[in-house]
């Protein structure tokens, strides 16, 4: 008898999983291109450049709590109850 995994497990482990990726990757891109990425927001917007990193910062935590809350979490309670 094969086993068949639970959808709702995999799609929680994959969103979970492709969502670290993407803050990854948008941590990476921030950190190096911190100074163009404020030339061209700066053009469109009158922001410092410390009120720029510290909104590029909570969004960036708004976004790992999110995954948190809505990837992790779901996945981990699913996994306790045997689902």
């Amino acid at each position: 008898m094969e086993t068949i995994e639970n959808p709702a497990l995999s799609f929680f482990l994959w969103c979970s999983i492709i969502n670290m990726g993407l803050l990854m990757v948008s941590f990476v891109v921030f950190s190096l291109g911190r100074n163009f990425m404020y030339r061209m927001h700066s053009k469109w917007y009158d922001i410092s450049k410390e009120q720029f990193s510290a909104l590029v910062y909570a969004g960036l935590m708004f976004y790992k709590i999110c995954i948190i809350f809505f990837n992790i979490v779901p996945y981990i309670v699913l996994r306790i109850i045997g689902f």
